[in-house]
């Protein structure tokens, strides 16, 4: 049975060193950091689930660490230097405490006899089964180095895909808060105001300005009860994602049928598919498993349940191409791309061809849908600010209009 532990420790520099180990008991915690060069000063058990909970909440390993890491071993590896004193490298010079504890974890198991491959599958959250694939692919080839650079395209592409995701939907977030935020200070501390002047006119309201007056009072009366059944239901909505794969299938369906940002979600999953199968075909691995990785990637359970369905033809000995087809979710270019591909010998290629493609149909489609989103914004605030002109001034023309002025 192994704990967790936090640790202070000097190296052979005689610089402090921090991070989390697992080990037996403090004296083979002592022992493990002997072996690193490392002189343990104190240690501490993590125990509880409080404290596990915290450490997970602290510590995240960024995708640009793992670019870092990889990059260094490609480094390592084509110079020359073994496996296990690159793994020690990057262990003691790492950033990330996250990462450093990861490291240590893997450091040790491929110092007892594991694989490379083996070793990281052990940490599923950071390295996810493309990891896994593409380095046991290296192992069985003799050529970690080729691994080491698919692994580092990918993880830049994966950097910027999440990138431009972010922006697509970080955009309209801004654009909805920053207009509540309009709409609510106007209803709740501009508009009563108004509403008292136009009181003491002593004239009929017309139903224009009662509107106003109503929506205004709403706000000021049930807005908070609104924003809270807002944030209840988005609660409840992951909960049943994360519970019910039904309940997340037929919400992904409704989320592909939505204008515009329907059709960004497939581009973006269809251009995660292509890439990630791309680099793992590249590799050297069988189409099955490529399709099988390739699953968990394209961020859409309808998208994910197509690709399900293609590999169980493609078993049976369909063509890619045609059960691609078959599945209806993919668009007919992406099929006769691939088709040709298979003829040609050259799937490869084509799939970096699709992958670029759809790169920059996502890049495109981002730009055109915020760019539709500012004039939208515009017409909905001018259509607010012309309802309430509307309803406040024409009860004061009309008021000057009786008093004969």
């Amino acid at each position: 049975m192994t704990f967790k532990y936090n640790y202070r420790a000097l190296n052979t520099k005689g610089q402090p060193v921090r991070g989390v180990i697992s080990a037996a008991n403090e004296s083979d915690l002592a022992q493990q950091l002997y072996k690193r060069g490392y002189e343990l000063i104190d240690s501490k058990e993590i125990g509880g689930k409080k404290g596990g909970l915290g450490v997970a909440l602290l510590k995240k390993v960024k995708t640009r660490d793992l670019i870092q890491l990889f990059v260094h071993l490609e480094q390592l590896q084509r110079a020359g230097v073994p496996l296990l004193d690159g793994l020690a490298d990057i262990r003691d010079t790492t950033e990330s405490s996250r990462l450093r504890d990861i490291m240590t974890d893997i450091y040790r198991d491929v110092s007892e006899g594991q694989s490379f491959s083996e070793a990281i599958s052990a940490h599923p959250k950071v390295f996810t089964q493309i990891f896994v694939s593409l380095i046991a692919a290296g192992e069985e080839t003799g050529n970690l180095s080729n691994s080491f650079k698919q692994l580092i395209n990918h993880l830049k592409w994966s950097d910027e895909m999440s990138t431009r995701v972010k922006k697509a939907t970080r955009y309209p977030k801004i654009v909805t808060v920053v207009l509540f935020g309009v709409v609510w200070l106007m209803m709740v501390k501009v508009i009563p105001q108004i509403t008292e002047f136009l009181k003491n006119l002593g004239q009929e309201i017309p139903p224009i300005t009662k509107a106003l007056i109503s929506t205004s009072q709403f706000f000021q009366d049930y807005i908070l009860y609104v924003v809270i059944g807002l944030v209840v239901t988005n609660i409840i909505f992951k909960i049943l994602r994360s519970l019910s794969y039904d309940f997340c299938y037929h919400t992904d369906k409704i989320a592909l049928r939505i204008p515009v940002m329907g059709s960004l979600i497939r581009k973006i999953g269809l251009s995660r598919f292509a890439q990630t199968f791309g680099v793992l075909f590249s590799s050297g691995l069988d189409v099955l498993k490529c399709l099988k990785s390739a699953e968990l990637t394209v961020g859409n359970e309808v998208l994910a349940k197509a690709l399900q369905d293609v590999r169980e033809q493609v078993q049976q000995g369909t063509p890619l191409s045609t059960a691609l087809e078959n599945s209806g979710e993919f668009p007919s270019m992406v099929v006769r791309m691939l088709k040709i591909g298979e003829e040609s010998g050259n799937l490869t290629v084509v799939l970096n061809q699709v992958a670029e493609f759809y790169n920059n149909d996502v890049n495109e489609a981002v730009d055109a849908m915020i760019q539709m989103i500012e004039p939208a914004l515009t017409g909905v605030m001018g259509g607010i600010i012309l309802w309430i002109l509307a309803a406040v001034f024409g009860p004061v023309y009309d008021s000057a209009a009786n008093m004969g002025i």
